[in-house]
């Protein structure tokens, strides 16, 4: 263009940009479309938003109509029936030992069975009722059993949403979640657990609120450090605490939710994710204050709890050691306990057994059955009864003292001769084999005339933690009496010997003097002179708090351990999510009426086949990718193998979701407040064909816990064919069958 044209079309009042529009329409029409699509995004953004709205929306009338029909479901007719039910013989008596402050053994933490003795106190009630057998009539006894009763119901209740919120804030769809919340709605067994005085409430519910805690806390890992991600690691530390506290099964989630914190710090460490050592240790350092150090004092503080009210002698004084009792108020260690001294006669009383040691003038025979040749000494038993054959007069080992009077208190370490009263023999063990336990030595008698094997009849006192001015009390003391030439201990083991040893226990020599299976005290002094001068009133002794608690977790620990054995009425683990067995917890024969353990067959078993199925689907996924194909979208894999670990019914959700999902589904994760770039945040979708499935087998779920109901809530009663009908396997030993 020449320069008289540009300043005609200047003097215009058109440049020549505007020229070129005016001559490329196609620009103008680019701009307008770019408008259209930008109206277009803003109104599509806008139909998201309502669309999260409606769903919202629709999950909270979902999770209103669960939560209430978990309630009805847990809280009708929990006063029937008003008697003792199962483990409430336990678990009610404990509370009563709280509230009377009388100490008692049992296996489990104290969590649980505080919450319980906190109940009743809320109610009014005393401890007076101390639940001694099932079928014990509450009313009639004045127990607030509905109060108590309505705790473990309460959280009972509270496992349906809990679990319906576990599965959403997985980003799972409504319909999944409200699948595995029906699961635990409709449980049968479920229900009969937590609408008793039982610990199964508690437990599962902290269980439940740990895992969806540390969902919470794993969701803010963009935010890290942050106040909400410091709240949700300390709330997962304080439930994990909790849950610990209430059975010792709930270390199982302690080390469920260790694995997840070990593999999340392992993927921090990778030199990908950029952090520096120094944050890494932070992050390490967070976790461990968090997930270890609060927990232990949480659950330290309850055993300070449970010590603090529980200081008045009970049943439980028998399990623990003769220090332990001596901190209980009215304690037979205070009260009956006497300082044993040289030519005391004493009876002396194996812990583990509690029976007496026994000599008789009858002898070992010539030959045992085996073959083997005994000494033909004065037999040595253990018996359970008290006789006079049990005494035993203890003098001292006179080569082994120096200026010591001869009634002397004995102390640890001492060198005793112990003499048997009625036969005026010395107990004596040599390297002969005794008669039951060819690996230990015989114990038997020799005259006191006979000098000749003394050193053979000396046997040194060992105390329990005991040093060198520790007295050997009666009641008070454990004892190891160990040989002053073999150096085998005194002991005895609940195998009975044959009819020429009356079937009394055998006592040998154990070579193996440390083990606490040797310990025995001595039950009383013979002839006590009632009118010597009264030995001075024990004080209730202080005992540092971690000795006591050490002491318990250890008694805990091993009485669990027994709990394993096998009875008549056990199953194996392997029979437990086919239910082929169930638990009597209550009868009643007058009206044909019965508490029957059950969980809902269809439920269960439909959890057994998502676990079937879930294992094919990761067995035919691991062989392709061997091979190089990927028939699962690695998002849609990860949501499937890490959501099938916590429990069957959350598992059987996620392949329910897996079967059905529309769309990739993602754990989601809030986006950090500094971050630039968008994280693409995905919703597991399912369609219509999923939404109808899923409420048909909500609608079996239920029919089948209606048609069991009856042996759940225990009324009304049925008649033979109704018990009948409800006899899926003849495993199943119900009640009035017949």
């Amino acid at each position: 263009m020449s320069e008289e044209g540009k300043t005609r079309l200047r003097q215009g009042g058109l440049s020549e940009n505007k020229v070129g529009e005016k001559r490329k329409p196609e620009e103008q029409r680019s701009l307008s479309n770019k408008a259209h699509l930008e109206a277009h995004n803003v109104k599509k953004g806008e139909n998201v938003k309502k669309s999260k709205l409606r769903k919202s929306q629709l999950s909270s009338i979902v999770l209103f109509i669960l939560t209430i029909s978990a309630f009805i479901t847990r809280y009708w007719n929990i006063g029937y029936p008003a008697e003792v039910v199962f483990d409430e013989v336990h678990f009610g008596k404990f509370a009563s030992f709280y509230l009377q402050r009388i100490y008692y053994f049992d296996v489990h933490p104290p969590l649980a069975k505080l919450m319980f003795a906190g109940m009743g106190w809320l109610l009014g009630y005393d401890g007076h009722f101390l639940f001694e057998n099932i079928g014990d009539d509450y009313v009639k006894n004045n127990v607030p059993y509905i109060g108590l009763r309505l705790l473990p119901a309460t959280l009972g209740a509270l496992l349906v949403p809990l679990t319906y919120l576990i599965m959403t804030e997985s980003g799972y769809p409504v319909i999944t979640a409200a699948l595995a919340a029906g699961f635990v709605l409709f449980d049968n067994a479920l229900i009969a657990q937590t609408r008793l005085i039982l610990l199964d409430a508690m437990l599962v519910f902290f269980m439940l609120c740990t895992i969806y805690s540390y969902i919470r806390f794993y969701k803010l890992r963009l935010r890290e450090f942050s106040r909400e991600w410091w709240v949700w690691l300390i709330t997962t530390g304080v439930l994990l605490s909790l849950t610990a506290s209430v059975k010792m099964v709930g270390l199982f989630t302690v080390a469920t939710i260790g694995v997840a914190v070990v593999y999340d710090l392992w993927e921090l460490l990778d030199i990908q994710r950029g952090l520096t050592m120094k944050q890494f240790r932070r992050h390490f350092f967070a976790r461990a204050i968090g997930l270890i150090f609060i927990p232990i004092v949480i659950y330290l503080f309850w055993f300070y709890i449970h010590f603090a009210i529980l200081n008045t002698s009970g049943p439980g004084d028998a399990f623990m050691s003769p220090e332990f009792q001596e901190t209980l108020h009215g304690n037979i260690m205070t009260l009956q306990s006497h300082d044993i001294r040289f030519n005391d006669t004493i009876t002396l009383k194996h812990k583990d057994t509690s029976v007496y040691l026994h000599s008789h003038v009858d002898r070992y025979p010539l030959r045992y059955d085996d073959g083997r040749i005994s000494s033909q000494g004065q037999q040595v038993t253990g018996y359970p009864h008290e006789d006079t054959n049990n005494h035993w007069r203890v003098k001292p080992a006179q080569p082994f003292f120096e200026d010591r009077a001869e009634n002397d208190v004995i102390k640890h370490g001492d060198y005793i001769r112990l003499e048997h009263v009625n036969t005026r023999t010395h107990l004596l063990t040599h390297d002969v084999a005794s008669p039951l336990m060819p690996t230990n030595q015989e114990f038997t008698t020799i005259s006191v005339d006979d000098e000749s094997r003394y050193n053979e009849t000396v046997f040194q006192v060992f105390l329990e933690n005991g040093d060198s001015n520790s007295k050997w009390r009666t009641k008070a003391s454990y004892a190891r009496l160990v040989h002053l030439v073999t150096k085998v201990a005194l002991w005895t083991h609940s195998a009975p010997l044959p009819d020429w040893g009356f079937k009394q226990q055998e006592i040998n020599g154990n070579k193996n003097n440390l083990e606490k299976s040797n310990h025995w005290f001595a039950d009383e002094i013979i002839g006590k002179n009632e009118t010597e001068v009264a030995e001075p009133k024990k004080p209730i002794r202080k005992l540092f708090f971690f000795r006591k608690f050490f002491e318990l977790q250890r008694l805990m620990i091993s009485h669990n351990s027994g709990l394993t054995k096998p009875h008549p009425y056990s199953t194996g683990p392997i029979n437990w999510p086919f239910s082929v067995r169930g638990i009597s917890f209550w009868t009643k024969d007058t009206t044909r009426e019965q508490i029957y353990l059950l969980g809902n067959p269809f439920t269960w078993w439909l959890a057994v086949g998502a676990l079937a199925v879930f294992i094919g689907v990761w067995a035919a996924d691991t062989v392709s990718r061997r091979r190089g194909i990927h028939p699962i979208i690695d998002p849609v894999r990860n949501r499937l193998y890490k959501s099938t670990v916590i429990c069957s019914y959350l598992m059987a959700a996620a392949v329910f979701n897996f079967m059905f999902v529309n769309s990739i589904n993602y754990p989601i994760s809030q986006q950090a407040s500094k971050q630039k770039i968008a994280r693409v945040i995905m919703f597991a979708d399912v369609g219509y064909s999923a939404v109808i499935f899923g409420l048909g087998v909500l609608v079996i779920a239920s029919s089948i816990f209606v048609f069991f109901a009856p042996i759940t809530y225990g009324t009304p009663g049925l008649d033979v064919n109704a018990v009948l009908r409800r006899k899926w396997l003849e495993t199943w030993d119900f009640h009035f069958a017949k």
